[in-house]
């Protein structure tokens, strides 16, 4: 999802919009179209804790409550593991982590909006939260980490807030994120044309994602608008991820378990490309 398709979808539904980004420019053009009551840009990197504090000071004194909030922001960082620089690592669990951490901790919706209003924290996750992949291992360490946080934050919230967080896995979309929202470190030199990370490299380096890129964006309003959520437990098609995960109760289970089949037979295509 870009911040542009997903402002646009909520504005579309009536919405009140305050869209935070880095990059405020970006949204210039909606900015035009719509009245400044119905939609707010405001600049906002999530590793500064300061404009955090602005952007939801900005909230209350302008439009007195908060309903839902959008943790959407992040990159990704791909590379093998021993090849990845500490400061790319760490920041990539600062961008994926701990800026919805601290965007989360914010208690606006217990102490501003009325008492039992409560309110949504909608936690943009990955499939690859669920099942992690090689070149990818921080991206996914940030994500593992946002989907346990967000587990933990649900059980300590107690009913009658009315207080829930959701975990959201979009798969594949065409937007910038293989792009400017993608680092690629180099390949490490202990890992030859032979080995795994090297033929992923080849086997995605012309892989454009298909799917419409306003369809998730109207899926995370209908779950902002759902008071209850029913899940199933499965066992994953790939032996080595963890068992007995939730996941939703929608077409998204089946298609999981299709991403899970595709990692579990990579090793078997590595083998065939070799050939």
């Amino acid at each position: 999802m870009t911040n542009y398709e997903n402002t646009r979808v909520w504005l579309s539904s009536n919405e009140r919009v305050v869209a935070t980004l880095r990059n405020t420019s970006a949204l210039a053009e909606l900015q035009g179209k719509y009245r400044p009551e119905q939609l707010a840009v405001l600049p906002l990197d999530v590793t500064n804790t300061a404009q955090i504090d602005e952007t939801f000071k900005f909230i209350e004194t302008t439009f007195h409550r908060l309903d839902v909030v959008v943790n959407n922001a992040g990159y990704g960082l791909s590379g093998e593991i021993e090849g990845t620089p500490d400061a790319e690592a760490r920041k990539q669990i600062e961008v994926l982590f701990w800026g919805p951490v601290n965007i989360t901790k914010k208690r606006m919706f217990r102490d501003v909006n009325p008492a039992g209003l409560g309110g949504r924290v909608l936690n943009v996750s990955s499939t690859g939260g669920y099942a992690a992949n090689m070149m990818l291992a921080f991206y996914s360490a940030g994500k593992f980490a946002l989907e346990g946080f967000t587990e933990a934050f649900n059980r300590e919230m107690p009913p009658e807030w009315n207080i829930k967080a959701i975990v959201i896995q979009p798969g594949g979309f065409p937007t910038n994120w293989r792009g400017s929202g993608m680092t690629v470190l180099p390949l490490h030199p202990a890992y030859d044309e032979n080995s795994p990370s090297h033929q992923l490299r080849r086997m995605t380096k012309n892989y454009s994602p298909i799917g419409d890129v306003n369809k998730p964006a109207k899926a995370i309003i209908r779950v902002a608008d759902t008071e209850d959520f029913r899940t199933l437990t499965c066992q994953s098609l790939n032996p080595h991820a963890p068992p007995k995960r939730n996941m939703p109760l929608t077409r998204r289970a089946a298609r999981l378990a299709l991403d899970q089949l595709c990692i579990y037979l990579q090793p078997i295509l590595y083998e065939l490309l070799a050939l």
